[in-house]
């Protein structure tokens, strides 16, 4: 799955696919899995919007975002220097926008 959204007035592309849950490992020594689950608690994933902010860890949901940008487009830097690009990261809207992508990992996409 692959989407693009506008980021502080830049299209920033975001695929999902098994390569980045591999990617992830690699870059941060954590099972993209687990830490997807943790996201879970945290946010509506048919929704998008962050339910409990006390179970909200915002490292993992920036790791995330990351390697899902890394894995559209290769050439993004490492993940501070990266979001050190954007003046403004709205979480609440990329949240919306990425939950479909995060879910698919844990849930699949159904067929219609």
């Amino acid at each position: 799955m692959e989407k693009t959204i506008i980021i502080d007035g830049r299209a920033v592309r975001f695929k999902s696919t098994a390569a980045y849950l591999l990617r992830y490992k690699a870059q941060f020594q954590r099972d993209a899995l687990k830490d997807l689950l943790k996201l879970e608690k945290a946010i509506n994933v048919t929704t998008g919007e962050l339910e409990n902010y006390d179970a909200l860890d915002l490292e993992l949901f920036y790791n995330l975002v990351w390697v899902m940008a890394k894995t559209a487009d290769p050439s993004i830097p490492e993940p501070e220097v990266w979001l050190d690009q954007f003046s403004e990261f709205p979480l609440d809207e990329v949240l919306r926008e990425t939950v479909d992508l995060l879910a698919a990992s844990l849930m699949g996409t159904k067929k219609k």
